[in-house]
């Protein structure tokens, strides 16, 4: 079986922590792709265990379900999927149609099958996995021991492979005594191992490992799936003085690794994805930090902020297929200085262009954002000459390719180099940030003249509001006053044209003789019949402009307020008989 991101085994002895990646590339008989089938991974949890899986999405339910029988020893009758984002699906339905993300999580239930009873032996084992081991390893050849203390989360692989760093020996050639019949798979980890705790005994040695003949190349291959450990001896066996022919008698790379990079990947943010957990697999946490995402997303983040923030695009390309890249990789881009120098001044980015198709990928790419010259000149370089180290500088009108480092070069050589780049760099940044600068310094000059040009456009235009809202206020007093002014004229009119004819003096009849002072000094003189009633006199006074809302009619001595008397007396009742001199004052 093979996982994800390598070879992989699964065993049913190991802990129900443990996830156990499975591959089947499913050729299905009913269904003909005329293209290329895209790679689907689900996350299926069972109970305490996680099993990844792997197919093409012209797969289907039911093909799942077949290596999941393999894997959980669980029928596929008594078996039932769950998560289906479109609910619950038959084993017939082809993965393809259900139209999935690239990464999915499921689960499983059995219903019909009762968990296992062994509560004691997990609390037991949980109880362990918080204890440290002591192993006591003795070294056969060197007749030395080894009194070595591990967590008991630790695998046997890890154990191994620290014992290849104090012994020499490759975890391959590793020939051990004293592990358990239950240690049979190195994923498992010491607790679950079955070892004597807390204390326990082993035994090493180097193994004799002839050559392979031609016949035997096949069972290289069964050999190498066995573990993964195995294959890490592969790239780990030019560091120890040992040739890959010499462990498997032939030049061909039938038994290395999982690639850095799968061959058709959807984007290239996966692809980095898979590079970067690749690499760390391989060499260890410590490395540069690789940008995830296109080579131009890689570009703009580099060269396209402000120039302060700007950066050199440090392109790391690697190939399996190279001698040099596995020292290069683990004894230069893993050094401490590297990874920090990279990191604070670089935006790192990798390709792998061991397949051919990844390879023709990043030359159109390069070609795209660097032209052609760049393209180029990654075709004149051969194999051996992996993995390179691309240095680019962004200028304005295109980008710079400034130095390509190869891969048989030393840390103190690789450091001289990226800090002759960087001494360019920071050069060209200076002149960039001052020019950035002065075009800031002009631009927030002009922001400020548009802006006090805005303010004092925005002053006249108030300024003119204002006297516009003036004037239209004065023409609309104006026409009030005028529309007051033409009413009281005629209700004045109305009133004179109903005034009654004023009478003569020797008519017979009473007369009463009134003459009213106005508030201008003028006088006003009338006869009014000694019967007539008080309105008729108001309405005399309102006449000739004095209402008797504005204006009270007001009698001299005593003073007396003629206009708060009842309208209807005459003006015999009201005393201003045979005649009187009143005068008009303003209400206030």
């Amino acid at each position: 079986q093979t996982g994800p991101f390598g070879p992989h085994t699964s065993s049913s002895s190991s802990p129900p922590s443990t996830s156990s990646p499975a591959f089947c590339p499913v050729q299905p008989s009913r269904h003909i792709v005329e293209r290329q089938s895209r790679m689907l991974n689900f996350r299926v949890e069972y109970r305490q265990r996680s099993i990844e899986v792997v197919l093409e999405e012209a797969s289907t339910v039911g093909d799942i379900k077949t290596i999941l029988e393999t894997e959980l020893q669980v029928p596929v009758s008594k078996m039932q999927l769950k998560g289906w984002k479109s609910g619950d699906v038959s084993d017939s339905t082809v993965l393809r149609s259900l139209h999935l993300p690239k990464n999915n999580s499921l689960y499983v239930l059995t219903p019909d099958i009762a968990p296992l009873a062994s509560t004691s032996q997990s609390s037991a084992q949980q109880g362990l996995s918080n204890q440290n081991y002591l192993l006591v390893i003795s070294h056969r050849e060197a007749q030395r021991d080894y009194s070595l203390n591990f967590p008991a989360s630790k695998t046997i692989q890890e154990v191994k492979r620290n014992i290849s760093d104090l012994t020499n020996i490759p975890v391959r050639h590793q020939q051990w005594d004293g592990w358990p019949a239950s240690a049979s798979d190195d994923s498992i980890t010491l607790a679950a191992s079955g070892i004597s705790y807390p204390c326990h005994h082993l035994t090493v040695c180097r193994r004799s490992s002839p050559a392979l003949t031609v016949d035997q190349t096949d069972e290289c291959t069964d050999v190498h799936m066995v573990s993964d450990s195995e294959g890490d001896d592969f790239e780990d066996a030019p560091e120890f003085g040992v040739d890959e022919s010499e462990i498997f008698g032939m030049g061909s790379s039938s038994c290395r690794k999982s690639p850095m990079m799968p061959e058709n990947s959807e984007n290239e943010g996966d692809a980095l994805l898979h590079f970067t957990a690749e690499f760390s697999r391989r060499y260890g946490d410590c490395h540069p930090v690789f940008y995830i995402g296109s080579l131009e997303a890689a570009s703009q983040e580099a060269f396209y902020g402000k120039a302060r923030d700007r950066k050199l695009l440090a392109i790391y390309l690697h190939n399996d297929e190279s001698v040099l890249s596995n020292v290069f990789c683990s004894q230069m881009m893993c050094a401490d200085s590297i990874v920090s120098y990279l990191s604070q001044n670089f935006i790192t980015w990798a390709w792998d262009v061991t397949k051919e198709a990844n390879k023709a990928r990043l030359l159109t790419m390069c070609t795209r954002h660097f032209g052609s010259v760049v393209a180029q000149t990654i075709r004149t370089y051969k194999t051996d000459q992996f993995p390179l180290l691309l240095i680019v500088m962004g200028k304005r009108t295109s980008n710079e390719v400034l130095n390509v480092i190869q891969g048989n070069t030393t840390v103190d050589e690789l450091m001289m180099r990226l800090m002759g780049a960087m001494e360019i760099f920071s050069a060209q940044q200076q002149e960039d940030i001052k020019d950035e600068d002065e075009r800031e310094a002009r631009e927030t000059v002009k922001r400020e003249q548009d802006e006090a040009y805005r303010l004092s456009l925005e002053a006249d235009r108030k300024k003119r509001e204002a006297q516009e809202r003036e004037e239209a206020e004065q023409v609309r007093q104006e026409r009030i006053k005028k529309e007051q002014e033409e009413e009281r004229e005629a209700i004045r009119l109305s009133l004179e044209q109903a005034l009654p004819p004023e009478p003569n003096e020797e008519g017979g009849e009473p007369i009463s003789k009134l003459r009213i002072r106005t508030p201008s000094g003028e006088f006003l003189e009338r006869l009014f019949l000694g019967s007539c009633k008080l309105q008729v006199l108001f309405d005399f006074v309102a006449s000739k402009g004095y209402p008797s809302d504005e204006f009270k009619l007001l009698t001299t001595f005593p003073r007396k307020n003629i206009t708060q008397l009842d309208p209807a007396w005459s003006l015999v009742e009201a005393k201003l008989f045979p005649q009187e001199t009143l005068f008009l004052e303003a209400k206030e």
